[in-house]
């Protein structure tokens, strides 16, 4: 299923697998001046061809190697001879993606992407018209970049931001890499963020900094409560809830359990919080 939307200068095309007529899990690649940021997954290879018929693309970037984004790559390259972008991390797994196992979930929803050939994204990605830049945002995964158009105010971010308030996290998430690749975001004079999930934010900075806060503050409770030797579980229960359905679908990978840890056990040892800092000395 495919969506197309043109905001400014820039093409959304939010795409997703069907099951029984529904939508399910929407990934958006955007396309502006010759760049494609992203390629969805192999389920909507074909789609995504059909809605690039009539346009030029002379490069793709992938924000990272998850396979909900870059498996249209292959396709792309081979009709267009578009060049494939990506932090270096993120290669091998262009060239295998089949060396990174997919739980039945992944399989079920976005499927194995075809290999592609890419090359080490730099610092900067330029188009006829404009001039990207390349912030490395890990997090959501270590491999993971935002690009930002400075003199349009246009940040896209894949999967670095996600709305809403996160109550699971993903077994190889890292919430104190996101927290700061959020910070990162939030300093930039953006005035339109494209997302993976392809829900476009006007002026973002404040969505971002409310993110950053909610995060913030749902690891001083968390460390609060492991502090006073509360159970992980008992923690994620008080400050979570419950687990939801996604915990359930994916079998673990994604749960309020694997959040609380994350809070934890990625916390870097020169972290404090603001409400656990000690009084300066006298």
């Amino acid at each position: 299923m495919i969506h197309i939307e043109t905001r400014q200068a820039v093409i959304k095309f939010q795409l997703a697998r069907s099951l029984f007529g529904r939508a399910f899990y929407y990934t958006s690649a955007y396309l502006v001046d010759g760049l494609l940021v992203d390629t969805g997954c192999a389920y909507t290879v074909s789609e995504l061809l059909g809605a690039l018929d009539g346009h030029a693309v002379h490069t793709i970037v992938n924000t990272h190697a998850h396979e909900d984004h870059i498996a249209g790559n292959a396709a792309v390259q081979e009709r267009f001879g578009a060049a494939v972008l990506a932090h270096p991390k993120a290669l091998p797994v262009l060239a295998d993606p089949a060396s990174r196992r997919l739980r039945l979930y992944q399989r079920v929803m976005w499927g194995y992407p075809a290999p592609s050939t890419g090359a080490v994204l730099g610092n900067v990605v330029e188009t006829p018209r404009y001039r990207f830049r390349v912030i490395h945002t890990p997090g959501h995964s270590i491999d993971h970049i935002c690009l930002f158009e400075p003199h349009e105010g246009w940040l896209f971010t894949g999967d670095a931001y996600v709305g809403g308030t996160d109550r699971a996290l993903r077994a190889d998430y890292n919430i104190w890499n996101i927290l700061e690749s959020l910070r990162k975001l939030a300093d930039l004079d953006s005035s339109c963020l494209f997302p993976g999930s392809g829900t476009i934010r006007e002026n973002p900075r404040e969505e971002l900094l409310a993110k950053i806060r909610y995060l913030e503050e749902s690891g001083g409770r968390v460390l609060d409560l492991h502090a006073r030797g509360w159970s992980r579980r008992r923690i994620r229960e008080e400050v979570f809830g419950s687990e939801g359905a996604i915990a359930w679908f994916t079998m673990g990978h994604f749960s309020g359990l694997n959040l609380v840890r994350s809070y934890i056990e990625d916390r870097p040892i020169f972290r404090e919080l603001s409400h656990t800092k000690a009084p300066p000395n006298k």
